[in-house]
């Protein structure tokens, strides 16, 4: 991928223009996802957000009654991405795990700060313990997906609402972390510090809002009681240590977890199922750990 980019000298997404970059990421994650899979019932609706109603698409296996719902967040750093960015995916773990997928929009910066996406995700869940009869919910997501995923767990403990499983891949934990990944990945052909910088500026109104636990879960006091986790990272990603540590604090928290990092692997690989063996192995990983934690088969 990378002497690709360097041949075509392909510009970072960082330098484009947002419809420029939201067009580059989409076509990157179509490329390299593959051909996707048929699923027994796949549907678009809407669903109620806290100001308007927001796209949904859920995923069904062949299987009447009630199931077990992972609601599954696209990444793109809060400012790309939509419903179609996790579409693959999406259909590999409904198919592999036996469970239904639920895929939200939720609203991007820079045109909607923070909190809108995190209240969004939030409402999403809601509305498929409250629409859709889900037998057990998961939350999970990559990238910025992740990070939404982790901050929907928190805002769910506080409510009282019971969730199966998490799942967290390569997520952001932690504005502007200081640690030795996010340092040493700077390749411009990759996904890398610049790279997130970008993100987090278009994603905050304010550099203090990054002490915010919705926005920095490893800066919650308290983790305990937050539901069972499979945190994937990948070891060249700038991600890769923030995600790490908030796997350790969960389990010093007392909450199950798995952590698995995948050699050799760059931030994206996981939608990469087209081309690379290890992102078809994380999916597979993925959808176990579902259909333990979540699926109606498990």
């Amino acid at each position: 991928m990378r002497a690709e980019r360097i041949a075509a000298n392909v510009r970072p997404l960082y330098e484009m223009s947002l419809a420029e970059a939201r067009a580059a990421d989409l076509a990157d994650i179509r490329a390299g996802g593959g051909d996707v899979e048929p699923v027994s019932h796949v549907e678009n609706r809407t669903f109620p957000g806290p100001d308007g109603e927001l796209p949904v698409r859920i995923y069904r296996p062949d299987h009447d009654g009630p199931l077990g719902t992972l609601v599954y967040l696209f990444g793109g750093g809060w400012t790309l991405g939509s419903i179609d960015t996790s579409d693959g995916v999406c259909r590999a773990l409904a198919n592999a795990a036996g469970c239904q997928v639920v895929t939200p929009g939720y609203r991007l910066a820079p045109e909607h700060k923070f909190p809108a996406a995190v209240h969004d995700c939030l409402a999403a869940v809601e509305w498929v313990a409250s629409s859709l009869g889900a037998s057990r919910i998961a939350v999970g997501g990559d990238s910025a997906g992740g990070n939404l995923a982790a901050a929907t767990t928190l805002l769910a403990r506080g409510r009282g609402m019971p969730l199966a499983a998490q799942l967290l891949v390569y997520p952001n934990t932690r504005y502007h972390a200081d640690t030795g990944s996010l340092r040493d990945n700077v390749d411009r052909w990759m996904f890398n510090r610049s790279s997130v910088d970008w993100y987090w500026r278009n994603y905050l109104s304010t550099p203090d809002d990054g002490v915010d636990p919705l926005v920095s879960p490893l800066l919650a006091e308290d983790l305990g009681g937050l539901p069972p986790a499979l945190v994937i990272t990948a070891e060249y990603d700038p991600l890769r240590d923030e995600g790490e540590q908030y796997a350790e604090r969960l389990r010093a928290a007392g909450v199950p977890v798995e952590l698995t990092r995948y050699a050799g692997m760059a931030h994206g690989f996981f939608t990469m199922s087209g081309v690379l063996d290890s992102a078809r192995q994380a999916v597979r990983q993925a959808a176990e750990y579902l259909r333990r934690n979540v699926s109606d088969d498990r």
